[in-house]
């Protein structure tokens, strides 16, 4: 700190000289960056080691399987994410992490590595062209991306000794242990997740939907809410046994090829095969939508009762939201799990 308070004007003072005798156009502030990461991706401070306690078990059976996305967009909240997960696990050591990535980016795995240099972690493609086809356009250009799709295919990407896995979005914090979800009893279900039954579920298909004689009728017998898929429990061995992947795909070819019978993505084709069919959990697994609606953003307050899990679904993200200086006040709950290192950090160290 001192070396940079007495250096700096005089390094100030060489730039000015060099530029008068050199003029350009332009200057690359990513000079300040270390590492040989591309330009787009940001830096991150290194995490520190969590340890398991005494009382925490080493067998394979007591292994806890988080699977997430890996997207240089999103980077930024999946570090987040999984730094919340470490720092309030009890037995952080027995957290295994599945990241999905659409694309053969080295630099985006290294700084995976480099952040968490302890963590228990595999990296699977996901081939994007098996569902390119597939994905009808939104009312968001976010939900129309291939990776958002992952979800669906996670039993065939995971290895078969994956049973049971935690699906979590990248724009969320846990604060609570995740041994806890993980512990959840699914009763024979494939997925267990909070269910949000006072919501009005007619919204989230269209009016050609409900007005099909035959679509109409498709959850008849059951009890159908809505349920939000960026926190979900999931039994992918029985999801590969009973053949879920292609239940969600023949939704998603009616809504491609025969007629628009929903607008959000991902979300519509898994609640017309699950909604009224899986296993609740309690709300405070997924505070969400603190993101704002999927048009503007804006501000939302928490909802009352306990918290284990915030997620900023929708439209905002505390990250831009804060670095813009216009953040929403549950931002700042997201803020002490943020890793980046801006160029502040950089001088200040």
């Amino acid at each position: 700190m001192v070396f940079w308070s007495s250096t700096f004007p005089i390094l100030l003072g060489l730039l000015s000289f060099l530029l008068l005798l050199h003029p350009i156009t332009s200057i690359r502030l990513g000079l300040v960056r270390r590492g040989t990461s591309t330009p787009d991706l940001p830096q991150f401070r290194e995490a520190p080691a969590f340890r398991n306690g005494q009382e925490c078990g080493s067998m394979e059976a007591d292994r806890i399987n988080v699977a997430m996305t890996l997207d240089a967009n999103y980077l930024r909240g999946t570090m987040a994410a999984v730094l919340s997960m470490l720092q309030h696990s009890t037995c952080p050591e027995n957290l295994a992490f599945h990241f999905l990535s659409a694309h053969d980016a080295p630099e985006l795995f290294s700084s995976i590595k480099s952040t968490f240099p302890y963590l228990n972690m595999k990296i699977y493609h996901f081939e994007s062209n098996r569902v390119r086809g597939k994905i009808s356009k939104s009312i968001r250009q976010a939900l129309d991306q291939p990776l958002n799709y992952a979800r669906i295919y996670l039993a065939d990407s995971l290895p078969e000794d994956v049973q049971r896995v935690i699906y979590l979005d990248s724009d969320l914090v846990v604060v609570d242990d995740i041994a806890k979800l993980w512990g959840v009893d699914m009763e024979e279900k494939v997925v267990a997740a909070p269910e949000y039954c006072h919501a009005n579920f007619t919204v989230y298909f269209t009016e050609m939907f409900w007005k099909d004689p035959v679509m109409s009728k498709t959850f008849k017998g059951r009890n159908p809410c809505y349920f939000n898929t960026g926190v979900m429990v999931m039994d992918v061995g029985k999801w590969r046994k009973e053949g879920y992947t292609k239940k969600v795909e023949e939704w998603m070819t009616v809504q491609k090829q025969q007629k628009r019978i929903y607008h959000l993505g991902s979300l519509p084709p898994f609640l017309l095969v699950l909604a009224g069919n899986i296993k609740a959990v309690d709300h405070r697994w997924n505070q969400h939508g603190l993101g704002g609606d999927n048009f503007e953003g804006k501000c939302r307050s928490l909802h009352p009762g306990p918290i284990s899990l915030l997620h900023w679904s929708g439209k905002g993200k505390p990250w831009l939201r804060l670095d813009s200086r216009k953040p929403c006040t549950v931002d700042h709950l997201w803020a002490p799990y943020d890793l980046y290192r801006s160029s502040r950090h950089f001088f200040e160290e």
